[in-house]
């Protein structure tokens, strides 16, 4: 584990904060760095055809011992979400966790709270990763890509291990929705593949959500206040009726959990003359995105009818698609991977994601790719964590994995 940790350690340090409103790939610089430092790496410890791409994203070949085993792929992302800084990270190691709360040093009002975290009583006595309480982390999802370079390390220095060909893959801009963007799954040339990006330990996460945005243009009327009766619309006015509207009680994500499908305002910006609101569509079911749209029309017409000088436009955008309904293209992927899990010691967790991953995304142009558990925590926040001994196990899976498809054909 020591590796491992090393690795990890060394790669949270990278700041690779991801930036939404760009158009620029990788968003960030730092994203750069880190690819170039692990190329580096994976050439040291014998990974073959190496490179990192004009966008940064960085792939190698572990190379097979068994003929004609089919070649499967292992994902990670090296960037880190903006909803937290990722600048200078200074991480904090907790060795024999004595169950209790933890109060970040760097600042005291940052409190991982036992009650408030799902699974941490259950850490008692392993080794916790966390930050000053500064910063997020960055286990979201270095603790992924450190899993894939141990696990490769360790097949590459025990040859007796049998194995098929592995792709190794680092991608950029996961955290703001653009993650596969420039993956070429030709190139990649896999019977499937499997993102190292889940929280806690033997899970197997199969299903997400299937997701589209929504951005509501509301355009009202400005005019001098002082001379504004009855003339001017404003904006920010209706933009607030806009979101009272919603049906929030029983379709949003502070209200539901579970299967529960939502629609989340998550931004809003402009003025007088206009506002701008960006909505996420969510639902398990695919058909049903059409139909929480079709709720934004109904609010936007009520307004309308009541504001007639205004003007709302509704444009829904494609955002992902539930994984579950392409793995079949490859059943093989979700079997081997419970297999694996089995075979390391634990009893599986299927879950469903209540969001989305890279792994959505690939499964969609072809390339079957669940999620696996790899140690993560409270991600996306300063009260971010990582389970060290959670991580190992995530390494166990992959060597385990690697030789259930050696022996496939």
């Amino acid at each position: 584990m020591k590796e491992l940790l090393d690795r990890f350690l060394r790669y949270v340090k990278v700041e690779t904060t991801a930036v939404e409103d760009t158009t620029e790939y990788p968003s960030s610089p730092g994203q750069f760095e880190l690819g170039k430092i692990l190329a580096e790496e994976m050439e040291e410890m014998g990974i073959e055809d190496v490179e990192v791409g004009k966008y940064g994203i960085v792939m190698g070949t572990l190379p097979g011992n068994v003929k004609k085993a089919p070649t499967i792929a292992w994902l990670a992302h090296m960037d880190t979400s903006p909803d937290a800084s990722g600048k200078n990270i200074k991480p904090i190691i907790h060795k024999k966790y004595n169950g209790k709360d933890i109060v970040l040093p760097g600042d005291k009002t940052k409190v991982i709270e036992v009650d408030e975290t799902e699974g941490m009583a259950d850490l008692k006595g392993k080794t916790l990763i966390t930050t000053d309480g500064t910063t997020l982390l960055g286990a979201d999802d270095k603790a992924g890509v450190a899993a894939i370079m141990t696990a490769a390390a360790h097949l590459l220095a025990n040859p007796r291990i049998k194995h098929g060909p592995i792709r190794l893959l680092f991608t950029c801009d996961e955290e703001v929705g653009r993650g596969t963007d420039k993956v070429d799954i030709k190139k990649i040339n896999a019977a499937c593949a499997y993102t190292l990006d889940g929280e806690g330990e033997a899970g197997l996460e199969n299903e997400t959500f299937s997701a589209d945005m929504a951005t509501i243009t509301i355009t009202g009327v400005n005019i001098h206040p002082g001379f504004a009766k009855g003339r001017m619309v404003n904006a920010i006015r209706l933009a607030g009726l806009f979101l009272s509207r919603l049906p929030w009680h029983q379709l949003a994500p502070e209200t539901t959990a579970g299967r529960d499908g939502f629609l989340h305002p998550y931004m809003i910006e402009g003025g007088v003359p206009e506002v701008t609101i960006r909505i996420l569509l969510r639902s398990f079911v695919t058909g049903e995105l059409k139909e929480e749209a079709k709720i934004l029309k109904t609010v936007a017409a009520s307004i309308l009818a009541d504001f007639p000088k205004a003007k709302i436009n509704i444009k829904v955008a494609k955002q992902y698609r539930n994984m579950i309904e392409h793995l079949d293209k490859e059943p093989r992927a979700v079997d081997l991977a419970a297999k694996a899990i089995k075979a390391a010691g634990f009893e599986p967790k299927f879950e469903s994601i209540r969001g989305g991953t890279d792994g959505a995304r690939l499964s969609e142009v072809g390339l079957p790719t669940p999620n696996l558990s790899v140690g993560m925590h409270n991600f996306h926040s300063p009260l971010e964590f990582a389970c060290l001994e959670q991580m190992q196990s995530s390494v166990n899976v992959l060597i385990e994995l690697a030789k259930l498809w050696g022996k496939e054909k």
